[in-house]
């Protein structure tokens, strides 16, 4: 050891330094002199063995925060580290970290404390409301919204089955009072029509009434009558002249209404019977009027089209009975058969060729080809009543008629054959 107090001044050598006091026999070692620091050597705490505060830092990482570098040497790695969370996305980004649901333990009904129970009905339990529920109401109906199936829940009601003697005995009835009033002329004859055609479009909008929609029936039954008496004096150009007025009028009569009524809804039910039995059926009257055919030459062909009307009805009818077992459109109507649809068209070709050349101005080659077009369009018309029907989700639309329904159940395949044989007698040339 050293006790020259000179030696103080020197540079450390990093030996222990020996500090003198007044007693150059006194020395205190292992202690360093204040003032003076040794570069590029760190100090370490001994009980620690970290760096003294007073140093610079040193780059290090401690591992708590380096854990994910450390995963293949720390045995600790595999604990998840603790997470803060502060908003409604952390708890969202951990809710998969723990599940609450698995502490939950399945309980008999016997283990239940008196104040538990089971909210899960038993299976052969049947629950009962007897809490009374309100009327269904139709008055304020809505707009109906867009469904892949728009016909879901409107399957067709199931009725009696007709009686085919019924049928036959109403047929034969109705087949003598309509030729008797043939033969008395044009104007009985365009009364008739009216009239039919009348009870016809009444019952389609009294269908429209029972789905909630909301027709202006007399409107519509008043331009039913017009376009029968317009085009019985005036020809073909009066259908135009009653549409417009009846467009017209169909908005005036929704805006004087009491309370809101879907418009689109009910002018378009409106219009389309109108349209349907109103205008097509106005094909009669314009074959019948003597403007367009003189000599009651239109008389002969409205009576042909109900005649070949009524034979492939009958055809379809007691063929599709007796043979018929594939349905014809199974979606629409069951009831018609394939079988029935030939067996009608047979027997409307036999009309065709048989009993229409016995009304004159008839030939058995018109009578053929009227017959081929009627046989086509006649079954369309069924359909297209069947598809109206299903569409209201109604049986019968009237009960007029026992064993045939409603005037316009029996009508609705001449509402595609009158205009038919109209373009036929002016595509074949006949006056």
């Amino acid at each position: 050891m050293r006790s020259d107090d000179d030696d103080l001044i020197d540079v450390p050598t990093g030996e222990t330094p020996v500090v003198s006091v007044s007693d150059p026999r006194v020395t205190i070692t292992g202690a360093d002199v204040a003032g003076f620091v040794v570069e590029d050597a760190p100090q370490v705490d001994p009980d620690t063995l970290l760096p003294h505060w007073t140093d610079a830092p040193t780059g290090q990482v401690p591992i708590v925060v380096a854990r994910e570098a450390a995963d293949g040497v720390d045995p600790w790695a595999a604990i998840p580290a603790p997470a803060w969370r502060e908003g409604e996305a952390d708890w969202v980004a951990h809710e998969e970290q723990f599940d609450a649901s698995l502490l939950a333990v399945e309980k008999n009904d016997d283990d239940l404390r008196p104040w538990e129970f089971n909210s899960e009905p038993l299976i052969n339990e049947e629950i009962v409301d007897e809490s009374p529920r309100p009327e269904p109401t139709r008055a304020h109906r809505t707009r109906r919204t867009h469904r892949d199936d728009a016909l879901s829940g409107r399957a067709v009601r199931q009725s009696r089955s007709r009686s085919v003697s019924v049928a036959t005995f109403t047929g034969v009835v109705l087949a003598a009072i309509v030729f008797g009033i043939f033969y008395m002329g044009a104007i009985p004859v365009a009364i008739l029509v009216t009239a039919s055609l009348a009870l016809a479009a009444g019952e389609a909008f009294a269908g429209f009434r029972t789905v909630g929609a909301h027709p202006a029936t007399i409107l519509g039954l008043t331009a039913v009558v017009t376009v029968c008496v317009s085009v019985y004096e005036k020809g073909l150009g009066a259908v135009g002249v009653v549409t417009a007025l009846l467009v017209i009028f169909s908005f005036v009569w929704y805006l004087s209404a009491e309370r809101l009524i879907d418009v689109v809804d009910g002018v378009g039910a409106t219009i389309f019977v109108y349209a349907w039995v109103g205008v097509l059926g106005s094909f009669a009257l314009l074959m019948i009027s003597p403007h367009n055919f003189p000599h009651k030459h239109g008389l002969a062909y409205v009576l042909g089209a109900v005649w070949l009307t009524v034979a492939n009805d009958s055809g379809a009818l007691f063929i599709g009975r007796w043979l018929g077992k594939r349905p014809l459109s199974p979606r629409l109507s069951p009831n018609k058969t394939i079988e029935g649809t030939i067996g009608g068209t047979v027997l409307t070709l036999l009309v065709g060729i048989i009993v229409l050349p016995m009304m004159h101005p008839w030939t058995m080659t018109h009578g053929l080809e009227c017959a081929v077009a009627v046989a086509v369009v006649v079954p369309m018309g069924d359909l297209f009543e069947s598809m109206f029907k299903r569409t209201l989700g109604v049986k019968d639309l009237g009960h007029l008629l026992p064993g045939h329904g409603g005037m316009l159940d029996r009508v609705d395949g001449l509402l595609f054959a009158l205009p038919t044989i109209y373009f036929m007698t002016h595509l074949l040339s006949l006056g």
